[in-house]
């Protein structure tokens, strides 16, 4: 089946995490993306490790699949040449420089739109284009704190602490897709192109959901919980005789047949706890009414006692331990590619299921410049031309 954007041609000029997902996406819903890397050195993120496989991080080979990669300097004159030419053929860019970076050198949306008004330029940057940090660098943690998100994790009498992985670069990646597909079908009807403008710090903000309006609406300022909820009782980790788990209770009917799988029904018959408002008044007796009561089995009994009784519960899985879960597999979330010099890369699958046209794993993260010759005959390069290009450096 064909990809639904197997007619879309991409120039993705970003780096490290959130410009490259969101091309990674873009790639595995069947667009042609070509990855514009400097000469030499690439997306720096090839050399964030280790662990490495082979000469490439692994970090870089988990965000790049489904890409051809073009080595360009197209910061030099001639590079930027070769970049015009290119951008007055595709149908989306996506950059992720500080803002204004690439309007100094004549590459901007108004620059390239005049020359080719079909464009979609999606930006994707720490501040976005307008306000008064436009013009601040701007990485995943330290963005993570400016928007909450630190505020609101770890243990209550710890320190802030951030999420565990890069969440706001994948987030911002995420709204960075949906803004191209948007701008996608706004051109079908228009003919026209437009600005996708995406920031780390918008994204972070936009996804605060249930703690947001905790204080937008309710006015109360979040604090950190650890792993229970401010809005939800009883949702939250709990010991075992060997280990945690976890439990999520969302209505008076879950914690109904919690009390009696677990043995406790007088839990569920107490005035105290007879609703989610009153659960949360009375957290802490609850709470530790059911942590007396989890510990006198392992969390495995746990786990199948609960899940019988149709209450929210899993595990808490090591990543070793996500990769080898049955449900995983099942759904294709590990992917196995074949590489050049690695024998195969593992990864991460999509977790976008279509019917009809699904997404496809076609290219393997490109070494860098694997594709430079190949990209740039597409463009109208002759070799002669291609040759002149390379002994000037410019690729």
């Amino acid at each position: 089946m064909p990809g639904v954007l197997e007619d879309i041609k991409v120039l993705d000029l970003s780096r490290v995490v959130a410009g490259p997902t969101c091309a990674m996406i873009l790639g595995d819903l069947g667009a042609d993306i070509i990855k514009v890397e400097r000469p030499g050195s690439g997306d720096e993120v090839r050399h964030w490790g280790p662990p490495y496989a082979g000469t490439e991080s692994v970090y870089y080979l988990g965000l790049n699949r489904n890409k051809r990669s073009l080595s360009l300097n197209f910061k030099s004159p001639a590079g930027k040449q070769v970049l015009r030419r290119m951008a007055r053929e595709v149908d989306v860019i996506i950059e992720n420089f500080k803002t204004g970076d690439l309007e100094r050198a004549g590459l901007g949306y108004e620059d390239l739109s005049r020359e080719n008004p079909a464009l979609i330029y999606c930006s994707i940057s720490g501040y976005g284009r307008t306000g008064p940090d436009k013009n601040k660098p701007g990485y995943d943690f330290a963005i993570q704190g400016r928007g909450g998100y630190m505020s609101i994790t770890g243990q209550p009498d710890g320190p802030p602490t951030k999420v565990g992985l890069p969440v706001i670069d994948v987030l911002a990646a995420l709204n960075a897709a949906v803004g191209v597909f948007s701008a996608l079908r706004v051109r079908e009807a228009t003919g026209r192109g437009q600005l996708v403008d995406v920031s780390l710090l918008d994204a972070e903000v936009s996804a605060l959901v249930n703690q947001g309006s905790n204080w937008l609406m309710g006015g109360m300022v979040p604090q950190r919980w650890g792993n229970a909820n401010p809005n939800v009782v009883p949702y939250q980790t709990f010991r075992s005789m060997d280990g945690w788990f976890n439990v999520a209770v969302g209505n008076n009917d879950q914690f109904a047949r919690l009390c009696d799988a677990i043995g406790a029904p007088l839990l569920a018959e107490d005035p105290r706890y007879a609703t989610n408002d009153l659960r949360i008044q009375n957290r802490d007796a609850l709470v530790a009414a059911l942590t007396e009561k989890f510990r006198t089995r392992p969390t495995a009994e746990w786990l199948q006692i609960l899940s019988q009784a149709k209450v929210p519960t899993d595990p808490i899985q090591s990543i070793d331990q996500v990769f080898s879960d049955p449900q995983i597999l099942a759904r294709e979330m590990l992917v196995t590619m074949p590489h050049p010099t690695l024998g195969e890369v593992r990864m991460a699958g999509n977790a976008i299921k279509l019917s009809d046209n699904p997404v496809s794993y076609r290219r393997h993260p490109p070494l860098l410049g694997e594709h430079t010759e190949e990209v740039l005959g597409e463009f109208g390069h002759t070799k002669e031309e291609i040759r002149v290009l390379r002994s000037e450096g410019v690729i």
